[in-house]
């Protein structure tokens, strides 16, 4: 089960990513050409808020159940143990926060520039977090389990 969630968890972050960069270059396409926000930018930004937190709740259970994830006195002072268990969970987290804000507080506003405003900056940051969550990994975006 625990090899089916981190495939599970691996391959989702492919679709995370690309309907993170979807929402982000519509955002600011039609941020910067004034366009109305229409039913299709509320679709992507919810796909990408599905994605993102199916994402977390395997993440979750992943945290609770990995090897690598330990809480003892040697856990801060070796690099990998440190990313697994603080670094890794606190950076992806603030990028779901990020996405999660994007998405409920730009449904509040009425203005469509403002909306798309919203929508890019938030999720461009969540991408950058991201992306640096990622690299740090020392893996890479490809996961070399799934090959």
């Amino acid at each position: 089960m625990y090899t089916g969630l981190l495939h599970t968890h691996s391959l989702l972050r492919y679709f995370v990513l690309i309907a993170l960069i979807v929402v982000i270059i519509i955002s600011l396409q039609k941020w910067l050409g004034k366009k109305p926000y229409t039913k299709f930018d509320n679709t992507a930004s919810l796909y990408l808020f599905i994605f993102t937190h199916f994402q977390l709740l395997v993440g979750l259970i992943l945290y609770f159940k990995s090897d690598l994830v330990q809480f003892n006195a040697g856990t801060m002072k070796e690099p990998e143990l440190r990313y697994w268990a603080v670094e890794h969970i606190t950076m992806n987290l603030i990028a779901i926060v990020l996405i999660t804000l994007a998405r409920t507080t730009s449904k509040k506003m009425t203005d469509s520039t403002s909306r798309h405003k919203r929508m890019f900056i938030f999720n461009a940051i969540a991408l950058l977090i991201i992306i640096v969550s990622i690299s740090m990994s020392g893996r890479g975006i490809i996961h070399p389990d799934l090959f």
